[in-house]
């Protein structure tokens, strides 16, 4: 079967090899993989800018659906022929996770998706929604857990609540359409306004361009009636942080769920302290967490944004592409 593997940073260090196709062990399952997505930790690895934790070589990508190709002895949720998901931290099933279980991901620190077949244990994926295709299939495991962990586990999103999103990647137009879905009131920033049109057609109610408004946060408490918004994802960190705290309401949330403008936060704690304000890291969630998204993706019938679909001999393309920042939801690969 074929593979890529990693060798070291930088698109040269790809390369297209040869591997014998495994065969799946008792309790596991072997997958056809049909379609990767790609996210910013990934670009972030391959550029050599993701810090620790991984080895050379590696099957690079952590997002990946396929079809179940043969099962081993004792499989009973599967079988030959199930469309399913892979997790992108397959060891965290449920509940609070283990440090291990936090450290453990697909395309990190095991490997990755970016090949022709994969082994994985039955209860290290999940079954596809059925309306879905396989590239949108593969835009779920980080952007689509990480929204949903964010606002419903973390947050106990309810009708009538405000939640802010920043930007129109992929997490942020997952946040967008299940606070949607939820009954919650969205506004919606970006640079580019063509992007805020598009957002509005997905169902932001308010449009914020924040080139324009850099000071975006005191335009949030505006529309909400001086008070703020009970949600703020931040998808920016070290340059969105400020003005993530004053759009915040008293006893908000704010969730960091990103680090596009910088990893490192300085922030005067007392505006965190006297509007008693949490602040949560998010990274990604359970399995259990990803099964109750999918019955909700299944029963609204709701379809994930692709922006561009690439062939997986286009992958620096596909990387360059998200490197430019200018895609509007999810960037796949048809494996």
């Amino acid at each position: 079967m074929w593979a890529t593997e990693l060798r070291g940073t930088g698109n040269d260090a790809l390369v297209e090899v040869e591997r014998a196709r495994p065969e799946p062990a008792a309790g596991q399952l072997l997958v056809r993989v049909k379609a990767a997505s790609i996210n910013y930790r990934d670009l972030a690895l391959i550029r050599g800018d993701y810090g620790s934790g991984h080895q050379f070589p590696l099957i690079p990508l952590s997002d990946g659906a396929g079809e179940v190709v043969s099962v081993g002895e004792g499989v009973t949720r599967y079988k030959a022929g199930d469309r399913v998901i892979f997790a992108m931290r397959p060891l965290w099933q449920n509940g609070v996770p283990t440090r291990k279980a936090i450290t453990t991901s697909l395309g990190m620190t095991l490997d990755g998706v970016l090949a022709e077949y994969k082994v994985a244990d039955e209860a290290h994926v999940v079954r596809t929604p059925a309306h879905l295709t396989d590239e949108q299939a593969a835009s779920l495991p980080i952007a689509a857990v990480t929204a949903w962990s964010a606002l419903v586990i973390g947050g106990g999103l309810r009708a009538g609540q405000t939640v802010v999103v920043q930007g129109t990647g992929g997490v942020a137009l997952f946040a967008l359409q299940f606070a949607k879905h939820l009954g919650a009131r969205t506004i919606l920033l970006s640079s580019s306004d063509e992007k805020l049109e598009r957002g509005r057609a997905l169902g932001a109610d308010h449009l914020i361009n924040y080139w324009r408004t850099p000071e975006w946060g005191v335009q949030v408490v505006e529309l909400t009636g001086g008070e703020g918004a009970e949600h703020v994802l931040d998808i920016g960190g070290q340059t969105t942080i400020e003005q993530s705290l004053e759009a915040v309401r008293p006893s908000g949330n704010i969730y960091l769920v990103g680090f596009l403008g910088g990893s490192k936060l300085e922030i005067d704690l007392t505006r965190v302290f006297r509007r008693a304000v949490s602040m949560r890291g998010l990274s990604v969630g359970s399995i259990a967490t990803f099964e109750e998204m999918n019955a909700a993706i299944e029963a609204w019938h709701l379809e994930p944004v692709i922006d561009r679909v690439f062939e997986r001999n286009q992958l620096g393309a596909a990387l360059n592409y998200m490197g430019t920042g200018a895609q509007f939801g999810k960037i796949a690969l048809r494996v």
